[in-house]
């Protein structure tokens, strides 16, 4: 069976409303291609913007990145150096713990939920993102953290004297030509995302689908791109890209946790739990979301709202794929290891 004929299947068994899948192989241009309908029934196309949830850490990573290549802030420093307002408990966390999960901070703000009410910005959030205290040692465990990225896009507002959502424009989206935005874009459809759970599921701030959310421009999944634009962040980190020094860039490639435990939560726990400095990388890692024909050094990122973009570069294989359905549903778990599969055989046979 080929990849179309897979989706198509899971459309017809009510698995997925539609799906963006753009690949890249080489040095070719992308092929993208859109199959059905969103959450509300609108078809796709293959330049439809989604709310890509935590892939825009990679936006935010390459930004740090950034910063690293041009000697404004070091891998290796305190945050609270750079961050002098910060708790004394987290001040001591380093750039390098942050990248990588290796902090000891917790998944979330403690009352993530209750804290989402109409008034809620990102300054206010970013307030309780200076209030919160690690939850375990850094360097522990790997904790999968929202709260640690929150940490870094405040030290990309303090550095650049710009809003985060603004920096990551002007840092990473722009020079990269990415097309795309994080808060609410009100000149441009953003897909909307089917079976998305939670206790503000169909209210006025329903995560991913509200405008609300969106202009929340959250630091680690605010970002709103297209299928091109989620390869671009990818590409950034391959060779050919001159984005990253190469000396960085093969750094930020490296595997941080060394061997650690840890992941997101059960049953995305890994033992070890590989992770670069932003990028995830693949390992041995089972359940996952893409095929373990992806080398062990592969890397990419996942979003909760049903997204996943994904680099090789032993084979120079790249895949993204953008769902109408959250994550939480399980068919990224599910189907998305045999629809990269299928995309992998078809480049590379």
């Amino acid at each position: 069976m080929d990849f179309t004929s897979y989706i198509n299947q899971n459309q017809q068994h009510g698995i997925l409303p539609g799906l963006v899948l753009g690949y890249q192989y080489g040095y070719d241009a992308p092929v993208i291609t859109a199959y059905g309908v969103d959450g509300a029934q609108h078809a796709l196309t293959t330049d439809s913007l989604f709310p890509v949830a935590s892939i825009t850490k990679l936006a935010l990573s390459l930004a740090i990145l950034q910063l690293i290549d041009h000697g404004l802030i070091a891998l290796d420093e305190a945050i609270g150096t750079y961050v002098n307002d910060i708790i004394p408990a987290s001040a001591p966390l380093t750039i390098r713990s942050l990248l990588c999960h290796a902090s000891g901070l917790a998944l979330d703000l403690a009352d993530k939920d209750g804290l989402y009410a109409i008034g809620l910005d990102w300054p206010k959030l970013a307030q309780e993102c200076l209030n919160s205290p690690p939850a375990k040692p850094a360097w522990s465990g790997v904790q999968y953290s929202n709260l640690g990225y929150g940490l870094l896009g405040i030290l990309i507002e303090r550095m650049t004297g710009q809003r985060c959502a603004d920096a990551l424009s002007s840092l990473v989206l722009t020079p990269l030509g990415i097309r795309g935005c994080l808060g609410n874009p009100t000149d441009l459809a953003v897909a909307t995302i089917a079976d998305v759970r939670g206790r503000h599921r169909g209210t006025a701030l329903e995560t991913f689908n509200s405008p609300f959310w969106r202009n929340l421009a959250l630091p680690w999944g605010g970002l709103c791109t297209d299928a091109a634009g989620a390869l671009a962040l990818v590409d950034a980190f391959l060779p050919h890209s001159d984005f990253l020094t190469p000396d960085l860039r093969d750094i930020a490639l490296g595997d941080h946790t060394r061997g650690r435990a840890g992941g997101f939560m059960p049953p995305l726990w890994w033992n070890p739990s590989p992770w670069g400095l932003g990028p995830e990388l693949r390992g041995t890692k089972a359940p996952h979301w893409v095929s373990p024909q992806f080398a062990p050094t592969s890397f990419g990122h996942s979003g909760a709202s049903g997204m996943v973009v994904w680099a090789d570069e032993s084979s120079m294989v790249r895949i993204v794929m953008l769902g109408a359905r959250a994550a939480d549903s399980g068919w990224m778990l599910r189907h998305g290891p045999q629809i990269t599969s299928l995309v992998i055989n078809h480049l590379t046979q």
